[in-house]
């Protein structure tokens, strides 16, 4: 065993204090991941001593420095030393581990536990989330800071585990950042060479340091993660590069003092065992095997940190305090982005579309996007190297570059997986409200990190175009069919797929105003008609997820039509087909179900009566979501297999998405 190197007795206390906790922890929830908090222990132990910038009294201080445990499955790690440094999370808490209510789950979680900065357990995303908040950092430093007044200056630290550099998504984010050479990013990496299948040599035999280095990072390296003095070197070298990205990589023995497990795969993913417990505490000089056991002298020594974290914020308070009397304008302005409070008339300018305006809602889109962007200085984001096309371009913004990180305009590059993931860390962060744009196909890249915005009801707004066999010629693996449903399945993610320019206005302003969580606007490639408003309901009814747009004399109609998007045309033009043929229609415009389902009973009874049962739905997708909504005595008609490569028009022809077979499928639902 190696043995810890530059320690004091105290040191090595306050050390095996984590690891005591974390295998105590596991072993009475019988389910967790031991042997990587074991491993660091050292590591915590340094980093949230001598280095990281807190205080455990305020957790959402705006100075402090972020910590990202992308490492999920080591969230012992973060719990113990959370508890340790004195944040709100008891013992008791502790002693909770994996169990129901508790602020202590099997991967820790944003919002739920205090200290904990991302939510995370799919390899990789912690990574990207780190990323976005150092882009976040030096975005409003660049913005807010003055001479002599560096409000914004905080530091921005992942953890990683061999696991979250083998997915891709860990590449393309660290690509991404050593372009950009964002200096306050420094990743820590676990090299333990286990996993769940084995050592990594089954599977993993990168250079890891070369690799970082052709990203353009500075690489430090720890031989021994129980040397105190490497690490302590290592990470203040790490955070003396402001230049680019660091990465310290630490070699580590998983289950750490285990006589039996450790530097095994059985160390990583399960309980050591109650006697592998009580033989690891005796290895470790360990002075009681009840479990739970914190010394006093360790929780002592680990509490110090409150008057250091007190200070430095007092520090900081000052500071900030000093730049408001010298800035108050701009001190005013930080302070709104980070409350998320929206200025005073942000709506105002946004733009009007008549009749004579037909165009794609993905171009409407980018007008509207310019026309409040203005006034709302803290939208920021872009595209997957696909700005021309999804219209995500802030003209005047200025692109963030290296060296320029207070533009606005964000390129990506063909990296949708990095990019879901910075938006996350983006919005974060705060300050920022992140937009991030792809084709609707792509989707499928970003789903980890479209599902973890909704768990966390992030603030990030997706601008999906492209989004139906409507784009045309690019053929099937172009054409999404089963991601309008796919996305409409995750929770508090709000779908919103306009009918039309008007619609598309109303979709933006109704994104800005939700704080419920992500929305993902979803555009067209082809042009649709501007729906005549004078003749049909106004848009503003988009808020409510669904509105009646066309209805029946005295409103009572024998057929609903349901549609989204671009279809909404096609059950416009069938309900005038229907009402010339004496058949008495509804047409709802449905833009989101997420919102229509949210509204009160009332109202959904009263834009679809229960007493009318014959209810056709219209999507140019899958149909799953609309079931719920037509009943017993409805029908959709949508696509059930992949596109094809032609054009538009001949391809809704070939699926049946003609106003003909609308209106025929409608008659046939009140029957002869």
């Amino acid at each position: 065993m190696t043995k810890l190197a530059q320690a004091t007795s105290v040191d090595q206390l306050c050390i095996d204090t984590v690891r005591t906790l974390a295998m105590d922890a596991v072993e009475r929830a019988n389910s967790g991941h031991p042997g990587t908090a074991m491993a660091l222990a050292p590591l915590a132990y340094v980093l949230w001593q001598r280095h990281l910038r807190y205080n455990p009294a305020n957790p959402e201080w705006f100075g402090r420095d972020r910590f990202v445990l992308s490492a999920g499955h080591a969230c012992m790690l973060l719990y113990a030393t959370l508890h340790l440094t004195g944040y709100d999370l008891s013992l008791d808490d502790l002693k909770q581990f994996r169990q129901w209510g508790s602020r202590t789950p099997g991967h820790s979680e944003h919002g739920l536990t205090p200290g904990v900065e991302a939510t995370t357990g799919p390899l990789g995303q912690g990574v990207g989330n780190a990323v976005g908040m150092a882009l976040a950092e030096a975005h409003l430093a660049q913005l807010f800071n003055r001479p002599g007044h560096a409000i914004v200056e905080h530091c921005t630290y992942f953890l990683a585990s061999d696991g979250d550099l083998m997915e891709g998504v860990s590449h393309e984010a660290c690509s991404l950042a050593g372009h950009l050479k964002l200096g306050r990013l420094i990743g820590i990496y676990d090299d333990n060479r286990i996993t769940i299948d084995g050592t990594t040599d089954l599977t993993f035999s990168d250079d890891t340091a070369r690799r970082f280095e052709s990203y353009g990072w500075h690489v430090e390296r720890v031989a021994d993660g129980n040397d105190l003095g490497a690490l302590d070197a290592a990470l203040a070298a790490a955070r003396r590069v402001a230049d680019r990205p660091s990465l310290v990589i630490v070699r580590t023995h998983i289950g750490y003092g285990s006589p039996h497990k450790q530097d095994t795969p059985e160390a990583h993913g399960a309980p050591l065992g109650a006697d592998e417990v009580k033989l690891t505490k005796q290895r470790l000089g360990w002075p009681s095997l009840e479990p739970f056991h914190v010394p006093e002298e360790a929780l002592a020594h680990w509490r110090r940190v409150r008057e250091r974290g007190a200070r430095l914020e007092a520090e900081w308070t000052e500071r900030h305090a000093a730049y408001r009397r010298a800035f108050p304008e701009l001190a005013a302005e930080l302070e709104r982005r980070l409350a998320g409070r929206l200025p005073e008339g942000w709506e105002a300018g946004l733009p009007v579309f008549t009749p004579k305006d037909a165009q794609a809602t993905r171009a409407a889109s980018g007008k509207v996007l310019n026309a409040i962007a203005p006034k709302l200085p803290e939208l920021i984001g872009g595209s997957a190297d696909l700005a021309g096309s999804t219209n995500i371009v802030f003209k005047d913004g200025g692109d963030v570059a290296a060296g320029r990180w207070g533009g606005r305009n964000v390129h990506f590059g063909v990296r949708e997986h990095a990019m879901g993931a910075i938006l996350n860390g983006l919005a974060l962060h705060g300050g920022v409200r992140p937009v991030g744009s792809t084709f609707l196909i792509f989707s499928d890249y970003m789903r980890p990190s479209i599902r973890l915005a909704a768990l966390c009801d992030l603030p990030v707004i997706y601008v999906f175009s492209h989004d139906s066999i409507g784009l045309g010629e690019d053929g099937p693996t172009h054409q999404p069919i089963e991601q309008l449903a796919s996305l409409r399945a995750i929770p508090h993610l709000a779908v919103v797929r306009p009918a039309d320019p008007a619609e598309t206005v109303e979709a933006w302003r109704a994104a800005v105003l939700h704080t419920g969580g992500p929305v993902a606007l979803i555009l067209t490639r082809q042009k649709v008609g501007v729906i005549d408003r004078a003749k049909y309901a106004p848009a503003n009814g988009l808020r409510l997820g669904a509105y009646v747009l066309a209805d029946a004399p005295a409103g009572k109609p024998a057929v609903v039509l349901l549609a989204s998007g671009s279809e909404v045309e096609l059950a416009l033009a069938a309900y005038e087909r229907l009402a010339a043929a004496g058949i008495a229609a509804r047409v709802v415009s449905v833009p989101s179900l997420e919102w229509f389902a949210n509204q009160p009973p009332e109202y959904r009874d009263a834009v679809l009566p229960p007493t009318v049962r014959a209810r056709l739905a219209v999507e140019a997708a899958g149909p799953q979501p609309w079931y719920r909504w037509v009943g017993d005595g409805g029908a959709v008609v949508a696509i059930e297999r992949f596109g094809a490569s032609a054009p538009y028009q001949r391809i809704y022809q070939e699926f049946g998405l003609t106003v003909e077979n609308v209106a025929r499928r409608a008659k046939e639902l009140l029957g002869p």
